[in-house]
């Protein structure tokens, strides 16, 4: 199956189980080739994941002069001395997850005058060596980033546990969500982005299920 087949594939499945919600598919473009994204591109899809700063910059300076209305989402851990970098490319970040990060990422905002949307990555299933804030954490943050700082936070993110059951944690990043008066869901990837959407994911990051064959 092509590149374009699959994508219109991922398309139908968000019709078929979005229902009255609005879900954004984030393609996720880190590590292709410049001719595979432009065929997505071709047909009109404007949302696009990136998590190596400088690979993105490179890759992207061109297209984005031609293709003004393209949105680029970070996806991957942010370190502070990328911040600039990254608010001059990007429209999204979805890995917003501690103090020093949005205080650089405000300051940066202010000299570039440029306002990016925001998703601050939760740590649901608590694991060590990933990126995310704790739950008991989540309201003083939301509070410090929306009121002290004033980023345009929208919503929250979460990458479940690998080898479990991704609905648990989908439902109760959308109670979070609900709690904190936030109203996008970045939640969701290749295996699981129908479980996702059926949460009431608004924001699905998918790369492989587009562009890799083993999953036709």
């Amino acid at each position: 199956m092509s590149i374009l087949s699959q994508y219109k594939k991922i398309i139908q499945n968000i019709e078929d189980y979005s229902f009255n919600i609005s879900v954004n598919l984030i393609v996720v473009s880190k590590g292709r080739s410049l001719a595979d994204i432009q065929k997505i591109i071709n047909i009109g899809h404007i949302h696009f994941g990136e998590n190596r700063v400088q690979e993105s910059v490179d890759k992207w300076k061109d297209i984005l002069k031609l293709n003004v209305n393209i949105k680029l989402h970070f996806i991957g851990k942010l370190q502070t001395n990328k911040v600039a970098d990254v608010i001059s490319n990007f429209s999204f970040i979805h890995s917003l997850d501690n103090d020093k990060l949005a205080s650089k990422i405000s300051l940066e905002e202010k000299k570039l005058k440029k306002t990016l949307s925001y998703f601050i990555q939760v740590n649901l299933g608590e694991e060590k060596q990933k990126s995310g804030i704790l739950k008991k954490d989540l309201p003083r943050f939301v509070n410090y980033c929306k009121n002290d700082l004033k980023l345009n936070i929208i919503g929250l993110m979460c990458i479940p546990p690998i080898n479990e059951d991704s609905e648990g944690y989908f439902k109760e990043l959308r109670q979070l969500a609900t709690n904190n008066n936030l109203k996008e869901l970045s939640m969701g990837m290749s295996n699981d982005f129908i479980s996702a959407i059926k949460n009431g994911s608004t924001f699905i990051r998918i790369g492989s299920a587009i562009f890799e064959e083993k999953f036709n």
